[in-house]
């Protein structure tokens, strides 16, 4: 597993695509904290982290996907595969050591929006007027979050050796997990199981942590869905004869 991961992340470095995920990321939330007046901080008359934490997950769909359309998808077209599967790793092994540096990546353009954090709290009126419970705890659940995609991007990279096909079905499911059952959850045909269904998606999980709130029912879920969708990844590859 550690051998994966290090060829992983180093993959990453080398292609420059470390760089460019973090700086796509940290352009395109800091003009909507910022920039924009329609989400602009500057513009809300005090001083929170919402606009983040809001839209990173959109922002994410398109990034993690990204990060992970190539991982199984040209180990299959270039034919490395078949010699990855001679090597003494188990699938956990190449599962976990391809999903760890893909998750890892993406923890790495969390950690420069400390300056967002620090910048808003400096212009709270007075400084340091800033709910910081609840952004931790958003920030907790945007890890989460990232967790869960990064799973659903692996597991898309193990169904096409198509890296765009890969990218379409995993920014696909990712919309779908993220608020596909919050939308159905809406429409008057549900009665009382409307509450159930939306508990099923992932936005129901992630607002309860933005509010700063650390319920272990929601942690629960993130984990279960990240382990769901890593189980299917190895079910795939143990499907597929390559």
């Amino acid at each position: 597993m550690i051998q994966i991961f290090r060829k992983e992340f180093a993959g990453f470095l080398d292609s420059l695509i470390a760089y460019i995920v973090i700086g796509i990321f940290l352009t395109v939330t800091g003009l909507l904290i910022w920039v924009f007046p329609e989400t602009s901080v500057l513009a809300y008359g005090y001083a929170g982290m919402e606009t983040l934490f809001n839209f990173a997950p959109y922002v994410f769909m398109f990034l993690i996907p990204a990060i992970t359309m190539r991982m199984f998808a040209e180990e299959r077209k270039t034919g490395t595969m078949e010699l990855l599967l001679t090597k003494p790793i188990t699938d956990w092994g190449l599962i976990l050591g391809k999903y760890s540096a893909g998750l890892l990546l993406v923890a790495f353009t969390l950690i420069p929006t400390g300056i967002y954090y620090y910048s808003i709290y400096q212009l709270g009126n007075p400084p340091g007027n800033l709910d910081s419970a609840g952004i931790a705890g958003s920030y907790i659940g945007l890890f989460m979050l990232a967790a869960v995609f990064t799973a659903i991007g692996l597991f898309s990279s193990s169904l096409s050796e198509n890296q765009i096909v890969a990218f379409i079905i995993g920014v696909f499911a990712c919309f779908i997990t993220f608020t596909g059952f919050s939308s159905l959850a809406g429409l008057d045909i549900w009665g009382d199981a409307a509450l159930t269904l939306e508990k099923l998606g992932i936005l129901y999980h992630y607002n309860a942590l933005s509010k700063g709130l650390l319920d272990s029912r929601d942690l629960l879920y993130f984990v279960s869905s990240t382990a769901f969708f890593l189980l299917f990844t190895r079910l795939t590859l143990k499907s597929r004869t390559w």
